[in-house]
């Protein structure tokens, strides 16, 4: 079965630091560019990052030097690493892979709230 299971999420207090999984099964995730997007309530998804098959990385700008987006081949796994939380980071985070099939693939999505 062909999909991205995201896990991680939960509470933070601001300033702290979660990681986030995305597990992909179903096809040859090595092959495939990855992002992460989230998207706050009340407002539309956003994009956060991108990995490329090559290793390379693009951010956000509003999270750059906060945020950090890894793979591993090996375990077909994507992580995203946050760190210095704020309140607005507070959103739903959906791992994508966008060049999949024609419209690309979303996983459920994994809450992250951060608040005291």
């Amino acid at each position: 079965q062909v999909q991205l299971v995201e896990s991680g999420g939960g509470l933070v207090q601001p300033g702290g630091s979660l990681r986030l999984s995305c597990a992909a099964s179903g096809f040859t995730f090595s092959r495939y560019a990855m992002s992460w997007y989230r998207q706050a309530p009340g407002k539309e998804r956003e994009y956060v990052a991108r990995i490329h098959t090559t290793g390379s990385t693009n951010y956000a700008d509003s999270m750059k030097g906060r945020f950090n987006i890894s793979r591993d081949n090996a375990k077909n796994t994507v992580y995203l690493q946050m760190n210095s939380l704020k309140p607005e980071d507070t959103a739903v985070y959906y791992c994508n892979a966008p060049y999949y099939g024609s419209g690309g693939l979303w996983g459920q999505g994994t809450l992250v709230t951060v608040s005291s």
